[in-house]
C-alpha cells in the first residue's frame, strides 16, 4: 500500500501542495483519508509574520467530492503555531492550507466550487435534489448561502447615456 499513497496524494490533493497521505481505508461506503501538512512554517494572519513554532495539533474533518460512488472523508491533521510577534494580537493561529480549506471551513475547496456551480445553474431545491445524486446531499439553504457568499459581479461601465424628457 505504501507505493500506492504517493498516486493517491497526486491524485486527490494534485492542486495542493504541502500535503502527505498517510493512509488511506475504503470502508463500506467510505474512502478514509489520514493527511497532514508538512510545511515547516506558516504566516500569521494577524501581523504576516512567519513563525515555526508549534503550539500544538488537531484534526479537521474537511468533505471533499465523492469518488467511484464513495464518500470521501479527509481526516487532516493541521497544527497551531504561536506567533513570536510580541505586538500582535493573536497569540497562537492554526495553518490553513490554500486549495484544500477554508478559516471554518468544513467543505473542501473543490467541493465548495462544485456546489456553488450547482446553486448558481439549479438554485435551491432542485439543486438539492441534483446534490443528492451527486452523492453530496446538501440543503437548498447551503445551496442559496454559498450563492449569497460570493462577491458582486463587476458591472460594466455604460459607453452612452441616453436623457428622456
Amino acid at each position: 500500500m505504501n507505493e500506492v499513497l504517493p498516486q493517491l496524494s497526486e491524485l486527490l490533493f494534485s492542486s495542493v501542495g504541502g500535503v502527505l497521505v498517510e493512509s488511506v481505508e475504503v470502508i463500506d461506503t467510505v474512502v478514509q483519508v489520514e493527511a497532514r501538512t508538512t510545511a515547516g512554517r506558516a504566516a500569521c494572519p494577524g501581523c504576516g509574520c512567519w513563525s515555526g513554532r508549534i503550539h500544538g495539533s488537531y484534526l479537521r474533518f474537511p468533505r471533499d467530492l465523492p469518488t467511484a460512488g464513495k464518500f470521501v472523508v479527509v481526516s487532516l491533521r493541521v497544527r497551531r503555531f504561536v506567533c513570536e510577534e510580541e505586538s500582535c494580537e493573536r497569540m497562537t493561529f492554526a495553518e490553513q492550507v490554500p486549495g484544500l480549506t477554508r478559516r471554518f471551513g468544513r467543505r473542501t475547496e473543490r467541493l465548495r466550487l462544485t456546489l456553488v456551480s450547482v446553486g448558481l445553474a439549479l438554485a435551491g431545491r432542485a439543486g438539492a435534489r441534483m446534490t443528492d445524486a451527486f452523492k453530496v446531499p446538501v440543503s437548498q439553504n447551503t445551496l442559496l448561502r454559498l450563492i449569497a457568499s460570493l462577491p458582486d459581479p463587476a458591472t460594466a461601465v455604460p459607453r452612452v447615456v441616453g436623457v428622456d424628457e
